[in-house]
């Protein structure tokens, strides 16, 4: 059974939304359970109806299950820090895009735009179907698009750790301390009408 916190109980919207916005955080506890087919397909096909200039959806998802080969390779990539916590994972995700438009060749310019739309979506789809979907950076950047095999015109943009929620005490002490969900800065300090103030 879960022990993450909940996390309305840690954040408060200045304005209305829906409380799915609430519920979506990145917790590192995982319990290592394995994820179903269906769970996965659900978090994919939710990516699959993001916004995308020309419809392009040039995102790609390249995932791989626990006690697979494929999880090793992927485990692999992640710097130590994120491995100690990963090992809880059901399923590791490495999150591409296409960087040129297919109907022309041509340089799409909004290709990590588009793919951060589609992550979103997955993550949200996680948090309404209770499991943990915990983005990161700190994985081998170099060395992921070559055991991917990813053409030139593909670019790595991030990975994702997917579980069933797990008990924080399994987790190292400096991390089980940031095991709570955080807040955010205010509207003000990110919205601008017009551009940054004179």
């Amino acid at each position: 059974m879960s022990q993450l916190p909940d996390p309305a109980a840690h954040r408060k919207p200045d304005h209305p939304i829906h409380p799915l916005f609430i519920q979506r955080w990145s917790p590192r506890a995982m319990s290592g359970e394995a994820i179903s087919e269906a769970d996965l397909m659900s978090l994919f096909e939710a990516a699959r109806w993001a916004p995308s200039t020309y419809n392009e959806q040039e995102w790609r998802f390249f995932y791989a299950r626990r006690g697979t080969p494929h999880f090793d390779a992927f485990m692999d990539l992640l710097l130590p820090a994120n491995r100690v916590w990963c090992a809880g994972a059901g399923v590791l995700v490495v999150v591409a895009s296409q960087t040129v438009f297919t109907r022309n060749g041509n340089p799409n310019p909004v290709h990590t735009f588009d793919t951060g739309a589609a992550f979103e979506n997955l993550a949200l789809q996680g948090a309404s179907m209770g499991l943990v979907v915990h983005g990161m950076a700190g994985f081998d950047w170099a060395k992921a698009p070559k055991t991917l095999r990813l053409p030139a015109n593909h670019a790595v943009q991030a990975m994702i750790a997917i579980g069933r929620p797990g008990d924080p005490n399994t987790l190292p002490p400096e991390l089980r301390e940031r095991e709570t969900p955080t807040g955010r800065k205010p509207v003000r300090e990110f919205v601008f009408e017009g551009g940054y103030p004179a």
